[in-house]
């Protein structure tokens, strides 16, 4: 197992899954916009601090699941399917009407880190998301569900998550308005994330037969 590898697939596997538009990384963008950059980074490790305990109970589950290829297998089959279905959802079919804003209340009377805290535990979609990339990695040898490799996965896990959020406060001032932005652009990405999604779903698919 190759600490570093497993490292870099959490934390890109994440970082690409917290790119497109949602509720987490527009309210972090909005904080920094309308309170500054220290309380956008409040929230943003309030959310991270969830992400962890989300990534290792997801990494948890992918281990029993390890010990159970019968169920693996049925499970990979189901999830290339529903990707692509999503794939050719975001690229053929999504509509790309834009909107001008959306509106996300970033008003709280608690700290920014609890309403981060808050935002990203109402949001349990990760789990099953971290778990399948997790069995991905798993089957391509990279990684051993000991301690050590569900702490290297989590923690890349965690810091690809804030590394997107981090770019979405810093940068959203100057993209906001601009084609990156624009739904079409996103819906684009969407669909190209969960294609290659896909399709190292099909590899794993094919190497199993």
């Amino acid at each position: 197992m190759n600490i570093t590898v497993v490292f870099l697939s959490g934390f890109v596997a994440t970082f690409l899954a917290t790119l497109p538009p949602g509720l987490l990384n527009m309210t972090a963008a909005k904080i920094s916009l309308k309170d500054g950059h220290a309380r956008g980074i409040t929230f943003s490790l309030g959310a991270c601090f969830v992400i962890i305990f989300q990534a290792l109970i997801a990494t948890v589950f992918a281990r029993y699941l390890n010990k159970h290829p019968d169920v693996i297998d049925v499970l990979q089959r189901v999830a290339f399917v529903i990707f692509v279905l999503i794939s050719i959802y975001f690229l053929f079919i999504a509509k790309t009407t834009d909107k001008n804003d959306e509106s996300v209340d970033v008003k709280s009377k608690s700290s920014r880190f609890f309403q981060g805290v808050f935002l990203s535990s109402i949001n349990v979609f990760p789990i099953p998301f971290q778990a399948y990339i997790a069995i991905t990695i798993a089957s391509f040898g990279w990684l051993d569900f000991d301690n050590t490799g569900i702490t290297a996965y989590v923690a890349g896990a965690s810091s690809g998550a804030f590394v997107a959020l981090y770019i979405y406060m810093f940068f959203f001032e100057k993209i906001k308005g601009t084609k990156m932005t624009s739904q079409k652009s996103m819906n684009l990405l969407i669909g190209i994330i969960t294609a290659a999604i896909a399709i190292i779903t099909l590899i794993n698919i094919i190497k199993e037969l």
